[in-house]
């Protein structure tokens, strides 16, 4: 069974290109379900229209499918909750500037 520390691995790989940070400390992640194996992602953008959906959709598959015993992902995008700085790491934050 894929445990959630592998999964979020894989997925703090996924490097934003705009801004080079990974999707988990940028705070886009809101929820990981493993159901056999088939792992559904649930995630929001800075933005809503980011040009960016179709790119994470398919890099987030790639690098999860690549999980041993994983054959399936899906990549769903909502914006209820609307993403805001508060939900990235304190890194990320320092990174980009945000002051806490």
């Amino acid at each position: 069974m894929i445990g959630q520390e592998q999964i979020i691995d894989k997925l703090k790989q996924c490097i934003d290109p705009e801004l080079g940070i990974n999707i988990v400390d940028l705070g886009l992640i809101y929820s990981i379900n493993v159901e056999g194996s088939r792992i559904n992602v649930l995630m929001t953008m800075t933005t809503p229209g980011c040009p960016m959906e179709s790119y994470f959709v398919k890099d987030i598959s790639i690098k999860l499918k690549s999980l041993k015993g994983i054959s399936d992902v899906t990549v769903e995008m909502t914006f209820d909750p609307v993403w805001n700085p508060s939900k990235m790491s304190p890194e990320s934050k320092d990174l980009l500037g945000f002051v806490n």
